[in-house]
């Protein structure tokens, strides 16, 4: 929804030595020019229109994909293991979450928990924190 995140998740991506995948739109490559204040080049994988195909496709490959959603069977931040093998996590829009099909290729859901009367985070927040966990930083 805002470019600004991107950025933010771009930095947060070269913090914990992952990379950012993004959709081919429009407005994505303004928004990560605008946001990478990175002084070599970022790693950034672009997903295509279809994000479900080339979740199907990393899949495919051996990736598992972690979700950052909201759902009875999700698992705690806290409890969330660290990476051991290739991790894609997907993040939602801040208000309506992941688009339905695609929490369907979900290996695992994630919940952050909060203890405030929001109801979500900021989604580069959210992502940061989930990104930190799966590297094992914290």
């Amino acid at each position: 929804m805002h470019g600004a995140n991107l950025g933010t998740l771009l930095r947060t991506c070269d913090a914990v030595g992952a990379c950012l995948a993004v959709p081919r739109l429009p407005w994505v490559p303004e928004a990560l020019a605008r946001g990478n204040t990175l002084r070599r080049p970022a790693c950034v994988h672009w997903a295509g229109r279809d994000v479900c195909q080339w979740l199907r496709d990393q899949r495919s490959r051996g990736s598992r994909v972690v979700g950052v959603e909201l759902a009875e069977e999700a698992v705690r931040l806290g409890d969330l293991p660290a990476a051991r093998q290739r991790t894609i996590a997907v993040l939602g829009h801040e208000q309506t979450g992941i688009p339905a099909d695609a929490v369907d290729l979900l290996d695992v859901a994630v919940e952050i928990p909060m203890v405030g009367s929001g109801a979500s985070l900021n989604v580069a927040v959210a992502g940061s924190l989930v990104l930190y966990r799966l590297a094992g930083l914290i």
